[in-house]
Parts: structure tokens; C-alpha cells; sequence
């Protein structure tokens, strides 16, 4: 063999491997860009690089294989979205304390279901690799509450905040999110008349509070189960709520002095 042919050999065994290298790199990219979604874009920017992003990232599903992330039971299920109905009625008189308490409930479903609520970026991160579609309203719902705390919130934002953290519980407890709520969805309707987004909005709170109905009374039949035998389960992160009755988060309430 003349060393032109063979230098034409591993030039072409360089470029297959380049090319091979090359398809494996942009299938792995598109993998995690569809897995992660808009968190997949921000951190790139954040990173200033895909290749510093995309090793992030991998390393976020690595860690989260470890993780005993597990689902709920049908009654714990069932309890969780009974507190969230109270908690609703709550905000109608209170709205910082039901913002405040919502909080506490998402953190304590997170988890039940195995994920660690220590350190607050580590928990972005590993709700970044199953829950991306509804990373950013967790994310506004938190920067509401930071701002409930030092009384800066109004009570607009008290109300975009419970859609925002409604948005991960639904899909903590394994429901369809509600992902076109809140602020997201306020400007994907901006340019359309305000007659037409006062009536899809309003026609938006019907369908979940037929949904979130559907779920209280759900509970209501579990909790008679769970009177008699307990699920051991079923972890309370709050006092039972005295009243029963339900009612959707309303467009603008002032709370009582």
C-alpha cells in the first residue's frame, strides 16, 4: 500500500469519526433542548456557551436519576388537592396568607414525592428535568412571595402568584398544568381586543374551578375512607380546614382589615 493511499485512509477515517462525533453531539442537543424546554435557553445565556449548558444540564438528569422521585398515592393525591381548595377559599379574606401557605403545601408535595426543598437553586434544577414546562411560573410564584413578605405584592399579584404555583402543584400531582395561566398568558392576549380576553379569561376560571370542584369532592370522599383507616402516606402540612366549601381564586378581592 503506497503511504498516499494510505494517508487518504485515515483522513477519511478522521472525517467519518468527525462527522459521527458531530450527528451524536446535535442529537443529544436536540434531546435536551426538547426535555428542557426554555430552561435549556436560558441557561445557555446564562453560560454563555452550549457546551458549558448542555454538560449542566446532563449532569441535572444525572442527579435526578439518583433521586427517589416516586408518585403519589391516590389518597395523598386526593388530601393535597383538598388543602389547595381550602386554601383557595382562604385567599377571598387572607390572600398573603394563602399565597403564603401555598408555598408550603408545593414545597411539602415536592417532597413527598421525593425531590429535596433545602437549597432553593438545587431545587430548580432538579425540577428543571421533569417539571421545565412549568419551571417559570414556580419561579414568578417565588418572586411574589419574596415580595409578599416585605408587604410590596398587591393583591393582583398575590392572585397571579397562586395561579403560578396552582400551575406546578397540578403537575406535581400528576394533573394536565394549567401552563398558559397567568402572566405568560396576560401577554400572548395582548394584542387581542379587551372585550375577547375578559371572556376567554373568564371562561378560563370556569373550566378550573369545574376542575378544581371535580378534585374537592374527590377529597371529600377520600377523607371519609381516611377517617377510619388512615394512609400513612398522607403527610398534613396544615390544620383541616374548617369549612368544606369551595371557590375559584377571584379577579380582584381587597382583602378585609
Amino acid at each position: 500500500m503506497s503511504a498516499g493511499t494510505t494517508v487518504a485512509i485515515i483522513v477519511a477515517v478522521v472525517v467519518i469519526a468527525a462527522l459521527i462525533i458531530g450527528l451524536m453531539a446535535a442529537g443529544r442537543r436536540r434531546r435536551l433542548q426538547q426535555r428542557f424546554g426554555p430552561e435549556y435557553d436560558r441557561l445557555v445565556g446564562e453560560r454563555d456557551s452550549k457546551r458549558k449548558a448542555e454538560a449542566e444540564l446532563t449532569e441535572r438528569e444525572r442527579r435526578v436519576q439518583d433521586l427517589d422521585i416516586r408518585p403519589l398515592t391516590e389518597s395523598a393525591r386526593a388530601g393535597y388537592a383538598y388543602q389547595w381548595a381550602s386554601l383557595q377559599e382562604q385567599f377571598v379574606d387572607m390572600p398573603a396568607d394563602a399565597v403564603a401557605a401555598s408555598q408550603v403545601l408545593v414545597a411539602a408535595v415536592m417532597n413527598k414525592r421525593g425531590y429535596p426543598t433545602g437549597d432553593r437553586d438545587q431545587v430548580l434544577a432538579d425540577l428543571s428535568v421533569e417539571h421545565s414546562k412549568t419551571l417559570d411560573h414556580y419561579r414568578t410564584a417565588e418572586e411574589i412571595s419574596s415580595s409578599a413578605r416585605v408587604g410590596t405584592a398587591s393583591t393582583e399579584d398575590l392572585r397571579q402568584a397562586m395561579i403560578h404555583y396552582r400551575a406546578l402543584f397540578r403537575e406535581l400531582l400528576g394533573e394536565a398544568a394549567d401552563t398558559n395561566s397567568g402572566q405568560d398568558a396576560g401577554r400572548q392576549d395582548a394584542g387581542r381586543p379587551a372585550e375577547d380576553r375578559r371572556a376567554q379569561e373568564l371562561a378560563a376560571q370556569d373550566e378550573l374551578a369545574a376542575q378544581d370542584q371535580a378534585a374537592h369532592d374527590a377529597a371529600g370522599s377520600n377523607r371519609v375512607a381516611s377517617d377510619t383507616q388512615p394512609d400513612e402516606t398522607w403527610d398534613p402540612v396544615a390544620d383541616e380546614p374548617v369549612s368544606n366549601g369551595h371557590s375559584d381564586i377571584p379577579v380582584q378581592r381587597t382583602p378585609r382589615s
